[in-house]
């Protein structure tokens, strides 16, 4: 099998567990080929020559100018850029230009943890076979780019404070292009026990994997 390089870079809000969560899903990225190195520093971004895969769990933080032109770069040249929940939705919120590659920037989850169902919309190797699943978790109200292609939706109920929401469809799950680099965002994720769902473990494997070709 070739070897592959990925790069893991986490940290920001100790909230999303980067470490424990990132970890979970190096051995499966290993044991697909590739040859993982973990960064605490978006420092990392300079040196991404090479790189098929960057798994990014930081949220919210602050990005060196710098360090973003060269993760910009790097998806745009073809590496991979993947993550979930905040670690990638709600990343550098003063850098607008970061929420561009992403195609979407968390606003709110008004319901805190909340049961809710998401529904699989698209025909992809991401989500094949799966159809919904239900958890009990933040839901993630983003603003979003219209040109990602949404895999996964979900619904939201009103709230007191906010009955406008009711009934919106919110992109869970969707993947989007960089000039030659893949972009795979899921905004389920805030908990580990969140991950270890089984469709939302397949789906980030798989995503990870998408997101390097």
């Amino acid at each position: 099998m070739t070897t592959r390089r990925a790069v893991v870079v986490r940290g920001g809000w100790e909230g999303h567990s980067p470490v424990e969560a990132t970890d979970l899903f190096i051995p499966y990225l290993e044991a697909n080929g590739f040859e993982v190195t973990v960064s605490d520093s978006t420092a990392a971004y300079l040196e991404l020559d090479g790189v098929d895969l960057v798994l990014q769990c930081v949220t919210m933080s602050e990005i060196e100018p710098e360090h973003f032109k060269g993760l910009e770069a790097a998806i745009r040249r073809g590496t991979g850029f993947a993550g979930w929940h905040g670690g990638i939705a709600d990343s550098f919120r003063k850098n607008v230009d970061y929420s561009f590659i992403t195609g979407g920037q968390f606003i709110s989850h008004p319901h805190g943890f909340t049961d809710y169902r998401v529904d699989i919309i698209a025909d992809h190797p991401i989500v094949d076979g799966i159809t919904h699943f239900d958890v009990h978790t933040e839901q993630y109200y983003i603003h979003y780019d219209p040109t990602n292609t949404v895999l996964a939706t979900t619904t939201f109920q009103s709230h007191p404070d906010y009955p406008w929401i009711e009934g919106a469809v919110m992109p869970a799950i969707w993947t989007r292009t960089w000039g030659e680099g893949n972009v795979f965002v899921c905004t389920v994720g805030h908990k580990l026990d969140d991950l270890e769902t089984p469709e939302v473990r397949t789906i980030i494997e798989r995503g990870l994997l998408w997101a390097s070709k």
